[in-house]
């Protein structure tokens, strides 16, 4: 049973780093797209159908500041944590592929990232 369980974790913290590869690479289709819409002269202040309009943040962002970006579906499945520099964010269960997206979206907006780390994966975003 132990090694099944090794099996799944490693496979967890496989597809952990499958979906940052493919957050990474929306991130420059993202842009690619904005780069040609430019181009031709088209509007390009749409946001992506995966991301929600992130509300303004002041320059003190708390953990009451950076929830208020996150729909309360998505808000319900994680702990925030607050720490000198950063507010922590790690899911309270499996997110599955979509949810996955939609926070890593939100925390880039917010000027956050995934920290891929096994069990101990999360979102960060800088307080400052």
């Amino acid at each position: 049973m132990t090694s099944e369980k090794e099996k799944l974790e490693k496979l967890a913290m496989r597809v952990d780093e499958i979906l940052t590869v493919l957050n990474s690479i929306s991130e420059e289709v993202q842009g690619l797209s904005k780069s040609i819409k430019i181009v031709l002269g088209v509007n390009v202040s749409r946001t992506s159908p995966l991301t929600s309009k992130i509300a303004p943040v002041d320059s003190n962002k708390s953990i009451s500041n950076i929830k208020k970006n996150f729909p309360k579906d998505l808000e319900k499945l994680l702990d925030f944590k607050e720490e000198a520099q950063y507010v922590i964010i790690k899911p309270k269960q499996f997110l599955g592929s979509e949810n996955f997206a939609k926070i890593a979206s939100i925390t880039r907006e917010l000027g956050g990232e995934y920290i891929s780390a096994g069990r101990d994966s999360h979102f960060r975003v800088s307080k400052k």
